[in-house]
């Protein structure tokens, strides 16, 4: 047996979202390792980021492919033709069978991939540009501080993924009986669509802003227009508003009777009761709540407002941009 068929044998679980979870997770905290062990030689955040960027994109293709790998192996095993994988365009004409997918499968997984792509590109470029991050000048002096960073990388990838590897561990066949398309369905995606396009339009004017400093045509310290004259932080509102659509298109699904009975947390409609729906709306929720926690009280807004504050809190145009443009919630 191969080491990819031991490691499918050991996470078969009988319940369906542990069978997609286990092994997601494993996955996501295995990347992660692999990257912080030459990064904490090299004492080097270069790929810190870019690590985070392809840990969401590897972790979702596994969770949304794992059903076909488990029936590649076992086929395998028993000495049969193997499945072929499923062509992403059935996943939108209904067809597929039993390892088929479903099309919020495909376009959730594919939201993540937009995002991930998107913000770690960036990400990258900048740190390049710079030369450094400062928020690892004294982590990554310290081996064990350094490792826990990626750590929290891998653990912030499997919260934000959530709602994504309950979706991804419902079987096509309880999918299809699904209604074509729900209110979470519109409601989710115009959201992911206006936070995506809101970070992405606040990262772009905050780049130009920081290449036309460098080629000094102007002497701003600060930014103050533009979208950052909405909220002093509307990158991270964009964040913040993607991850809850992808949360609201995720919870339509998990909180009903396919859903339920999907995720093993019911054996039939008859037995979905309030504590199931409840949580499968909690794990849709965890991910922008998580993500909103971070960018509220951890490593997001704190951070960026404690520099600001201690290089410009005396000067009047700057507490006049603070006094009059909003934290998070961007002004109409």
């Amino acid at each position: 047996m191969t080491l990819l068929g031991t490691l499918l044998n050991i996470t078969n679980f009988r319940n369906p979202f542990l069978r997609t979870l286990i092994p997601s997770v494993g996955a996501a905290f295995a990347i992660q390792s692999a990257v912080a062990i030459p990064s904490i030689f090299a004492q080097s955040e270069r790929f810190y980021d870019l690590s985070g960027s392809l840990t969401y994109l590897s972790v979702t293709a596994l969770s949304l492919y794992l059903p076909t790998l488990r029936a590649r192996a076992a086929a395998s095993l028993a000495g049969t033709a193997k499945p072929a994988f499923p062509k992403l365009i059935d996943a939108f004409n209904g067809k597929g069978g039993a390892n088929g997918l479903n099309w919020r499968q495909v376009v959730l997984s594919a939201a993540v991939g937009i995002w991930a792509t998107r913000l770690g590109t960036y990400l990258f470029q900048r740190v390049l540009a710079d030369g450094k991050d400062s928020r690892f000048n004294e982590i990554k002096k310290s081996p064990s501080k350094f490792f826990g960073a990626f750590m929290a990388q891998a653990t912030w990838v499997s919260l934000c993924l959530m709602p994504i590897l309950a979706l991804n561990s419902i079987p096509h066949t309880l999918l299809s009986t699904l209604p074509a398309l729900a209110l979470t369905d519109i409601l989710g995606l115009l959201l992911y669509a206006g936070g995506i396009t809101f970070e992405a339009i606040a990262d772009r004017q905050k780049s130009a802003w920081v290449d036309a400093k460098k080629n000094k045509e102007h002497e701003e310290d600060f930014l103050t227009h533009g979208l950052w004259s909405k909220s002093r932080h509307p990158n991270y509102f964009g964040e913040s508003t993607l991850w809850t659509g992808i949360a609201v298109t995720s919870a339509g699904v998990l909180a009903s009777n396919v859903g339920q009975i999907g995720m093993g947390l019911a054996s039939s409609a008859s037995g979905v009761g309030l504590l199931g729906r409840g949580l499968g709306i909690g794990m849709a929720a965890i991910s922008p709540a998580f993500v909103t926690f971070l960018l509220l009280k951890v490593s997001g807004v704190p951070l960026s407002e404690k520099k600001y504050d201690k290089k410009y809190g005396d000067r009047k145009e700057y507490k006049k941009w603070k006094e009059e443009t909003p934290m998070f919630i961007p002004k109409l």
